[in-house]
C-alpha cells in the first residue's frame, strides 16, 4: 500500500432523482451543481478510486460491487424520458473492491461482493457532476440492513486506512429526506432547519463526541420528521467513521425543495 496524506471524506446531498438533467430543477439548484462540480478540487487530489455509499442500496452485510464496468440502475420513477437514457461510463475497480473487503474483514465485519448491480442514481447522478470525465473508478458499497448508526460509523472507521492510499470515500444521501412532508406543503423549512443546525453542530464537534452524538441522532430535534426512515442519513455515518480523528465541517448549505439541506467534509 502506498502511503499518502489522507484524503478527506464527504457526505453529499444527491438531490432528487435526475435533477441536473431537468432544466427547471437544475436552474433552482445552481448552488448544489457548483458544490458537486468543485468536490475534487476541494479534496486537493485526484483519487485513484472513489468508494461511494449510497442511500439507495442496503444488504444484510456490507456488500461491495466488484464490477469492472457498469450499467445504470434507473431507480426513479415518473421523470422525463431522456433521463432514462443517461449514461455514466466510469469504470469499477475489482482491485479496490478487494481492498474494501479486506479492510472490513480485518475489522470483523462479515462481507459480500456482487457483480451485477448497476450504478444507482445516488451514484451516477451526482458523479456526472463530480467527475464528468468518468475516468476515475467508482466502487459502490452498500449500507447494512437494520440501519444501526453506530455500526455504520464502525464500518467507516474500518475504511479509514484507504484514505492514505489515495481512495476518496463519499457518502451520498440527503440530510433531509421526508418526501411526504415536502409534497404535502407542511411547515418544512423551519422544522428541517432545527434538525439541520443540530446536525451541523454534531458534525463540527470533537471527533469522539461527534461519533457519540451521530450514533444517537434519533434523539435530535425534529429527527424523525427529517428522516422517517434513515437510509439517506446513514451514509453520513460512514463518512464520519472514515474520518477517524479528523474534524468535520459543513461545506454546503441551501434549501432544496423548501428543506434545509447540508453537505459535510471531514479532514
Amino acid at each position: 500500500m502506498t502511503t499518502h496524506a489522507p484524503l478527506p471524506t464527504y457526505y453529499i446531498p444527491h438531490g432528487g432523482g435526475p435533477w441536473p438533467f431537468m432544466p427547471e430543477r437544475a436552474a433552482s439548484l445552481g448552488s448544489l451543481t457548483a458544490f458537486l462540480r468543485g468536490l475534487l478540487t476541494d479534496s486537493g487530489a485526484t483519487p485513484r478510486a472513489i468508494v461511494v455509499v449510497s442511500g439507495h442500496w442496503e444488504e444484510p452485510v456490507p456488500t461491495v460491487s466488484s464490477r469492472s464496468d457498469y450499467s445504470m440502475l434507473y431507480d426513479y420513477y415518473g421523470f422525463p424520458e431522456n433521463t432514462y437514457a443517461l449514461q455514466y461510463p466510469a469504470p469499477g475497480s475489482p482491485e479496490v473492491a478487494g481492498e474494501v473487503v479486506a479492510a472490513l474483514g480485518a475489522a470483523g465485519f462479515p462481507t459480500a461482493t456482487e457483480h451485477e448491480r448497476g450504478y444507482d442514481h445516488g451514484v451516477f447522478v451526482p458523479f456526472m457532476l463530480v467527475a464528468p470525465e468518468a475516468t476515475i473508478p467508482v466502487v459502490p458499497l452498500s449500507l447494512i440492513a437494520g440501519l444501526e448508526p453506530a455500526q455504520h460509523i464502525a464500518m467507516g472507521r474500518a475504511l479509514a486506512p484507504l484514505r492514505r492510499d489515495n481512495v476518496l470515500i463519499v457518502g451520498s444521501g440527503m440530510s433531509f429526506h421526508n418526501l411526504r412532508a415536502l409534497y404535502a406543503g407542511a411547515d418544512v423549512l423551519a422544522r428541517s432547519a432545527r434538525f439541520d443546525e443540530w446536525l451541523n453542530d454534531a458534525v463540527s464537534d470533537a471527533p469522539a463526541a461527534r461519533d457519540e452524538r451521530l450514533a444517537a441522532w434519533a434523539s435530535a430535534p425534529e429527527a424523525r420528521f427529517a428522516h422517517p426512515r434513515e437510509e439517506h442519513l446513514l451514509p453520513l455515518m460512514v463518512a464520519a467513521g472514515a474520518a477517524a480523528g479528523d474534524r468535520g465541517q459543513r461545506v454546503y448549505h441551501d434549501d432544496i425543495m423548501g428543506a434545509a439541506t447540508s453537505g459535510f467534509r471531514f479532514g
